[in-house]
């Protein structure tokens, strides 16, 4: 079964246990405190849209992107029903590129960590760069290798892992420990990383920032 049609068939079943119908407090806390002013943003992996819907409400001009056609459908329609604007599109990130770049921000629940190759994970962050603008900031929710190993939930990654993987492309601005938002008793753990494009080398490639 191809990526596409698994994400398809859990939307279908409804087999969605991180669609809690809110937007993740990480998020919130990032974009409130830090702060981060309202910009034009690309959500990757949106799901249902609960974060790009709240972000469209605090003057971000989003743009939330999906493998599933199901999750796309009903972002729509619950964007429609909040009465915000946001534009969804059915997209594969490690393959297509999004209308609408550069984008100020890129931010990603849970989409990044799912990748387990090191080479679709140097993929993403080359795509998330080439899909920023210089000095554009990439927020991604990761689980954590810290949390006690589970059954099912999100994979897992470590700090250094994930310092490895968005380097050279990326400065890490913050990195804390977190957790998911989630309906469980006990929420899986995350890392919550800000990291900030780096300024492309003089004869850089305009996709992969490589000589």
């Amino acid at each position: 079964m191809s990526i596409q049609n698994r994400w398809h068939e859990r939307y279908k079943t409804a087999d969605i246990p991180w669609d809690t119908g809110r937007p993740d407090f990480n998020l919130i806390d990032m974009v409130t405190k830090r702060p981060i002013p309202g910009c034009r943003t690309l959500e990757v992996g949106c799901g249902t849209g609960d974060n790009a819907i709240w972000l469209a409400r605090h003057s971000f001009r989003v743009t939330g992107s999906d493998l599933s056609e199901i999750a796309i459908q009903k972002a729509g329609d619950k964007a429609s029903d909040a009465g915000v604007e946001c534009r969804f599109v059915v997209a594969d990130f490690l393959r297509d590129k999004i209308s609408g770049a550069p984008f100020g921000l890129l931010f990603d629940r849970g989409c990044f960590h799912s990748f387990r190759s090191d080479e679709q994970r140097n993929r993403f962050v080359d795509n998330a760069a080439f899909h920023l603008e210089e000095d554009g900031l990439w927020l991604s929710i990761i689980g954590s290798a810290d949390d006690a190993p589970r059954d099912h939930g999100p994979p897992r990654h470590t700090a250094g892992e994930i310092v490895n993987a968005v380097e050279p492309h990326f400065e890490i601005l913050s990195l804390h420990s977190s957790h998911f938002e989630s309906n469980r008793t006990t929420p899986p753990g995350a890392w919550v990383c800000l990291m900030r494009k780096r300024a492309k080398k003089r004869g850089a490639s305009l996709e992969t920032g490589t000589k």
